[in-house]
């Protein structure tokens, strides 16, 4: 995970916050970094880590080149 292609961020969102953000009027999600660095995204990414208790963990977000969303993986 060399490079500064990607970023990682501690995440505690509960199921009433993700439903919030996917469903209402704030489709993105901003989070800080765990080097301090703001980053804004799609809560739709997160879809495939949602569980009953909504979403906890820490993940990698990878930007393709030109800055663009390439993936997310929980690590």
């Amino acid at each position: 995970m060399k490079g500064a292609n990607h970023i990682i961020v501690k995440l505690n969102i509960s199921p009433e916050e993700y439903t919030y953000w996917y469903t209402g009027t704030a489709r993105t999600v901003l989070a800080t970094s765990i080097d301090g660095r703001s980053v804004r995204f799609p809560a739709s990414i997160l879809q495939p880590f949602v569980t009953r208790t909504g979403i906890q963990g820490t993940f990698c977000i990878f930007f393709k080149p030109d800055g663009k969303f390439d993936r997310i993986e929980r690590l």
